[in-house]
């Protein structure tokens, strides 16, 4: 299995970001999904998650009514629109899943996942 995450970038704050995570092995219509990004010294944090039908969604408390994951199914493809960004989410971001099809339990903690992206840097700054 292999999650691939792209479309970070450097952008100025107010800016929008759109970032994809592909993937290999696995077909994102049967796990949820999750999004966490990290800083340097720092612990890795939700951002957002999808379940599996795409009929749920959750977001981190810092990034509701900006952020907004979605699917693209025929792609296999897992998005995070970013808008109104701030310096504040410069980190570098993540896609997971976990091991198991069809739960949802524990969708805000990295310790629920099993596969994760490389990681993609989105720096705002101006």
């Amino acid at each position: 299995v292999q999650l691939q995450a792209s479309g970070g970038g450097l952008v100025q704050p107010g800016g929008s970001l759109g970032l994809s995570c592909a993937a290999s092995g696995r077909t994102f219509s049967t796990y949820t999904t999750a999004w966490f990004r990290q800083t340097p010294g720092k612990e890795r944090e939700f951002v957002a998650a999808i379940n599996w039908t795409g009929g749920r969604t959750w977001y981190a408390d810092s990034v509701k009514g900006r952020f907004t994951i979605s699917r693209d199914d025929a792609k296999n493809l897992v998005y995070l629109q970013m808008n109104s960004l701030v310096p504040e989410d410069t980190a570098i971001y993540y896609c997971a899943i976990p091991e198991r099809p069809y739960v949802n339990t524990g969708y805000s903690r990295s310790r629920t996942y099993n596969y994760w992206g490389q990681g993609t840097l989105v720096t705002v700054s101006s």
